[in-house]
């Protein structure tokens, strides 16, 4: 008669497994999904150590932290999912103040009866980004709400990056007669999430564009130390981002319609769902406002790099008292580009 050992724990079951109360509980349960799941996919030497927080090092420069929560709906899409997202809308928002990102931190709350298959796909993704990135999650944090509290899965990555030297990158920092540069097609993630829950289907798929921009960021800086302003366009789109830097910096901006890229295939799901690309979220996108003398060196960088291919120059920043954006239309007429009103697209991020 075989014995059974009496240290032997029984492995999580990710394949047919859920979360359970017992997985935030504080005992073996939690230190088990921590260790087999966490520590193993994230790995490194700050987990490891299993302390409650990092202790890391900073090289000399001023600190960017950055802290944004995801609860995208569905949690998986074309083009990525709830766990990429959440490591590239982190780095993305530390890189738009021209830092170099360094480290992140992760937290999660989990909803009981969640799926572990999903869960481990998820944290897989996370980590692929992050090893991706070259930027470590280094500490973290795993909570358990009951059945019905919750939506699955929710996560809250915090950034820290670094400036460098001689780099004064803000959202206040526009000035009349810079440039305003856009790094490619516009509402691809948005598109991506609504057709997915509308069920739409086209002729070739519409992936979102998720992705890490700090690469792109260091290209372009290296070209133009000098950029004045660079935003992610997530949640409201190219509009909301160009309102709030004119607002910011107590300026106008007048766009050219021509210019704005929009792949025919989100135009048609726009059209069909009443919606406007230029309200739509980006998830791997930047706009970047430079003074015009330097727009043709940083386009250059920009379209030099994967991620930028499709930059153009689409307008310039104006004196205007009132902080309007105008768009310049295909047809030569003027529209006032407003802000969003209510919510377009919720949960899309």
């Amino acid at each position: 008669m075989s014995q059974v050992r009496s240290d032997y724990v029984r492995p999580v079951d990710f394949k047919r497994g859920h979360v359970d109360m017992s997985h935030g509980g504080g005992g073996r349960a939690m230190g088990q999904l921590i260790e087999e799941l966490f520590v193993r996919e994230f790995d490194n030497a700050w987990l490891r150590a299993g302390n409650d927080g990092a202790s890391v090092t900073i090289p000399p420069g001023r600190i960017v932290i950055a802290t944004d929560s995801h609860v995208v709906s569905p949690l998986f899409f074309p083009g990525g999912d709830i766990g990429c997202l959440s490591v590239h809308g982190t780095l993305n928002d530390v890189a738009m103040g021209g830092a170099r990102p360094l480290y992140l931190a992760a937290s999660f709350v989990l909803e009981e009866g969640f799926p572990l298959a999903d869960l481990r796909r998820i944290v897989t993704s996370m980590a692929l980004a992050a090893r991706d990135a070259a930027v470590p999650i280094v500490t973290g944090d795993t909570k358990v709400v009951e059945k019905g509290k919750g939506d699955g899965v929710f996560i809250t990555t915090t950034g820290v990056g670094v400036i460098p030297e001689g780099i004064d990158i803000a959202s206040d920092r526009a000035r009349p007669g810079d440039a305003i540069l856009v790094s490619g097609t516009l509402g691809d993630h948005g598109v991506a999430i609504m057709s997915l829950r509308e069920n739409l289907s086209f002729e070739s798929t519409i992936t979102s564009d998720t992705a890490a921009l700090h690469g792109l960021v260091a290209a372009m800086v290296a070209a133009a130390p000098r950029i004045h302003c660079l935003r992610d366009p997530t949640r409201g789109g190219l509009a909301t981002t160009l309102n709030e830097i004119a607002t910011q910096s107590g300026c106008g901006m007048i766009i050219r319609e021509r210019d704005l890229h929009v792949k025919p295939q989100v135009a048609a799901a726009c059209e069909f769902l009443g919606l406007d690309p230029l309200y739509v979220a980006n998830e791997g996108k930047l706009v970047a406002i430079v003074p015009m003398e330097d727009s043709e060196a940083v386009l250059g960088a920009m379209r030099a790099h994967p991620l930028g291919r499709d930059a153009a120059l689409i307008g310039s920043v104006v004196e205007d008292p009132h902080h309007f954006v105008q768009m310049q239309t295909t047809f030569g007429g003027w529209r006032n580009v407003d802000w969003l009103t209510g919510e377009q697209l919720p949960r899309i991020c």
